[in-house]
């Protein structure tokens, strides 16, 4: 049961993944227009994103 439920979460993460690889690189475009356009509350939001994207990349990865 426990080998069955590892392997559902391997293809879960392996399904997720792309999807999050898109998500880093949107936001990181939505970071760099505010901080061209100076947004400081923009540059936060996006700071806070990229921050949840990349501890759910970091457990995907683990």
């Amino acid at each position: 049961m426990k080998q069955v439920i590892q392997t559902l979460k391997r293809q879960d993460a392996e399904k997720r993944l792309p999807v999050l690889k898109l998500e880093l690189n949107y936001e990181l475009a939505m970071l760099y227009e505010a901080l061209t356009q100076n947004d400081s509350e923009q540059i936060k939001v996006s700071k806070h994103k990229l921050e949840l994207l990349r501890q759910e990349l970091i457990r995907l990865e683990a």
